[in-house]
């Protein structure tokens, strides 16, 4: 399987740079992943999609202002870190994506706000990726939500007003170095339609790595290796998602990191057990889903892992067909962009 096998031609003026004043107002491409047959909604309209005695599962996962500016400690020299895991066996300690890399050798120290908050360098994981142990007086998290942006992905380079527009309404977990974008769409009205139209919502947690963006450079896919990514899943949500499967409904996942949870921990026969731990699971056309009927997703990145995965569930020619349909209709992609729904 070649990368260049999950390529398309997107026109740069189609990557949505920011978000629209309303979440669900955001157009909804339909696409049946038997036929390959394609409808054009609105979002808001997914409810019509959905049956009493489905489950919808959601990533809860919150997005922490893990992008920090920085001074190096003597020379004043800007350097940018972004937070992407904390070492729970550490106290203060975070492994970080440092740019430029080659400014924080071990010993480095890197002042942000002044001195409010002060990194060094105690290790080097690989390339640009360090280990920085934090100082700092008062609540860690109250000073990031003070010093740190949004760390939003490169290809948005417009300024994000209000940061809560890079979080889900449900968002609730913090630990998340990037937005589970699927989810963005929803608004707590329309979350509230799909609950009294019988459908359950189950929560899971899948703190998104950057890993997930990262391109794949290998020409054949099967050599690519994903990060690690921590999930958890509690007793409700196993207990939801079992009994929807148990009474014929379906599992539809919110995103690609609903999916790969689910899809991490499910039985053969498709059940969940409540748990939590570390996914490198890598989804690519020729696997077998266990746990999920429908996916709603975003639109994503060429040659990207996403487009793998939605390809391994829809078939790699109904999703290139539908994602050429969305560049001639003019669809919003990527983050802030328009949603598919797979059924």
């Amino acid at each position: 399987m070649n990368l260049h096998d999950f390529y398309y031609d997107l026109p740069q003026e189609l990557i949505a740079q920011d978000p629209l004043s309303d979440r669900s107002s955001s157009r909804l491409m339909v696409l049946d992943k038997n036929t390959g047959e394609i409808e054009h909604k609105i979002f808001r309209d997914i409810v019509d999609y959905l049956n009493p005695g489905d489950c919808l599962v959601i990533n809860d996962t919150k997005v922490i202002p893990a992008r920090l500016i920085g001074e190096k400690e003597g020379t004043g020299a800007a350097i940018e870190v972004l937070l992407l895991t904390r070492k729970a066996d550490l106290k203060d300690t975070w492994e970080v994506l440092v740019k430029p890399g080659k400014k924080a050798k071990i010993g480095t120290r890197i002042h942000f706000g002044g001195d409010k908050l002060i990194g060094e360098v105690i290790d080097i994981v690989e390339e640009g990726n360090r280990i920085i142990r934090f100082e700092y007086d008062g609540i860690f998290e109250e000073i990031l939500d003070e010093l740190g942006q949004m760390p939003l992905p490169p290809y948005i380079t417009h300024k994000l007003e209000d940061k809560n527009r890079y979080q889900t309404v449900y968002a609730k977990h913090e630990g998340s170095a990037a937005a589970p974008t699927a989810g963005l769409h929803f608004t707590e009205e329309l979350l509230k339609k799909i609950k009294e139209k019988g459908v359950d919502i189950a929560r899971v947690t899948l703190h998104v790595g950057l890993g997930t963006f990262r391109p794949v450079k290998e020409e054949n896919v099967l050599d690519h290796h994903m990060h690690s990514e921590f999930y958890r899943i509690d007793e409700e949500a196993a207990e939801k998602i079992n009994n929807a499967r148990k009474n014929n409904g379906r599992i539809i996942a919110v995103g690609t990191t609903s999916t790969r949870t689910l899809e991490s921990v499910a039985k053969e026969d498709g059940t969940i057990e409540a748990c939590s731990g570390w996914t490198q699971i890598f989804i690519y056309p020729g696997y077998k889903f266990k746990a999920i009927d429908c996916l709603i997703t975003n639109f994503h990145l060429p040659e990207s892992t996403l487009v793998m995965l939605v390809s391994a569930l829809a078939g790699r020619e109904n999703v290139l067909n539908a994602y050429e349909t969305a560049v001639k209709e003019k669809y919003r992609f990527f983050s802030f962009g328009d949603a598919m729904f797979i059924k």
